[in-house]
């Protein structure tokens, strides 16, 4: 073999083995990439989460100098065979007035479903002063085939909103987590 094809080859070689590595790279970086993204969210609390747990509400002076715009967005995940929606879909609240939204589901198939709601809220920033005291998206909730349900979310707003934040959003996404919710359950009994 001549040495210049020789050398070819090993270009070549080199340059196969450059752009598998490049792949893997790339393959390793995109499962990174998730847990990544939630460390920088939290560090910077623009996540657009609202906290898992019920906040306490601490009597606080209401803030009747303004008022916030609050627009209620639901959705079922794919596959979710459930009817969703918030019964109020706008509302304007003060800062540290406590209130009450109810949403509305009803599972119109002949099997029986759980349910989780997950909250998100834009601008992310806002996520950091929504206080709920009660929530169904805490918990998993059982809805028997043909039921229906209403159900509550209790919130204030911090008072220390920042003043430009006059309007937001918040969409609950329902999840169907049937399967996972019985695993528990067998694993536990």
């Amino acid at each position: 073999m001549s040495e210049a094809k020789h050398d070819q080859k090993d270009k070549n070689g080199k340059l196969v083995f450059k752009l598998v590595a490049t792949v893997f790279l790339m393959f390793g970086f995109a499962f990174a990439l998730v847990p990544l993204y939630d460390v920088f969210c939290d560090i910077t609390g623009i996540n657009g989460r609202t906290a898992d747990s019920a906040a306490v509400y601490e009597s606080v002076e209401v803030d009747r100098s303004r008022k916030i715009t609050i627009e209620f967005i639901t959705r079922t995940n794919t596959g979710m065979p459930w009817e969703f929606k918030a019964q109020t879909r706008k509302v304007e609240v003060f800062p540290g007035e406590m209130n009450q939204v109810d949403f509305y589901v009803k599972n119109a198939t002949n099997k029986d479903y759980v349910a989780q709601a997950i909250p998100s809220v834009s601008p992310g920033t806002a996520a950091l002063y929504i206080n709920k005291t009660e929530c169904f998206c805490f918990n998993h909730q059982p809805l028997a085939a043909g039921a229906e349900a209403v159900m509550p979310m209790k919130f204030y707003i911090d008072p220390q909103l920042p003043k430009d934040i006059t309007f937001f959003t918040l969409q609950y996404t329902l999840y169907d987590v049937t399967a996972s919710a019985q695993d528990v359950a067998m694993n536990q009994g």
